[in-house]
């Protein structure tokens, strides 16, 4: 056990260090750790988001869906209105949405730069209106805005040099790998992901109201996610909060962010629809 503490305590100090040279804030105040800088997750995203979209035509799953291709256009273009107006440097990105046909599949996702996809089952199977796809879609692009993407890439940066160091070593012990593995997930991804997850609702519930969209469909919303879902497994070793504690907190912002509203909501800024044609 001497062997494995002190191949522990090496991959910690090489951690720390890490850290310490890699801390930033986000948009609401909270200490990031980032060792990959956000144009450099943008430019990873943008390859990844285009071999994403072959993939799906490739397998027919884009959808042929005017009607729906205007909604989710006007949907996030006025996000991303409000987006360009309070974080300026968005005004860069390449904003698009792909239009994704699986109806199995109760899933949205933005990526680093405002590239976005959602899925048929998420609109369909949960009956969502323009409100309650303006918070989901809000919240997806909040953890952009706040460079959660950035953030999880450093992540596993960070926690695959702290692995190399512990097989560099493991000829003392063969336990050190699994242990420093399963350390560096429960200290290190976990609650800083959970972090994530509450400062994009934060911060996407207010992008959604900015956008003229009642903030009560956050709620709602995430009450409709709830009765889907079958049983969760502990909030604490969830990189989403339990829905019961995340429909709690939302709507202790609801009258918070009310007065954000407008009395006529933005025009929407250009958002690229990717759809089968």
């Amino acid at each position: 056990m001497v062997g494995l503490n002190r191949i522990l305590q090496r991959a910690g100090w090489l951690l720390i260090a890490a850290l310490l040279a890699g801390c930033t804030t986000s948009p609401t105040g909270r200490q990031q750790f980032m060792l990959v800088s956000p144009d450099a997750a943008i430019s990873m995203a943008q390859t990844a988001y285009m071999d994403t979209l072959r993939q799906f035509a490739r397998r027919g799953k884009l959808m042929n869906d005017p009607r729906l291709a205007e909604r989710m256009a006007r949907i996030t273009g006025r996000l991303a209105t409000v987006a360009v107006q309070e974080y300026p440097h968005t005004a860069r990105w390449e904003w698009s949405v792909a239009l994704v046909d699986d109806a199995t599949v109760l899933n949205a996702w933005a990526m680093a730069g405002g590239r976005m996809a959602v899925f048929r089952g998420l609109i369909e199977k949960l009956s969502l209106s323009d409100d309650e796809i303006a918070h989901i879609m809000g919240h997806e692009i909040a953890h952009a805005i706040a460079n959660h993407h950035a953030e999880r890439m450093s992540m596993v940066l960070a926690r695959n040099l702290a692995v190399s160091v512990v097989k560099q070593n493991t000829e003392e012990d063969s336990q050190a790998a699994p242990i420093a593995n399963a350390v560096a997930t429960v200290a290190l991804t976990l609650p800083n992901s959970r972090s994530g997850e509450e400062e994009a609702d934060k911060l996407g519930m207010r992008m959604a109201t900015r956008a003229g969209y009642d903030p009560q469909a956050a709620v709602t919303l995430w009450q409709k996610m709830a009765q889907h879902n079958g049983p969760r497994p502990p909030e604490f070793l969830s990189t989403h909060p339990d829905p019961a504690s995340r429909i709690a907190a939302l709507s202790t912002l609801v009258d918070e962010v009310q007065h954000l509203r407008p009395a006529v909501p933005p025009e929407p800024y250009r958002v690229r629809i990717y759809a089968e044609h």
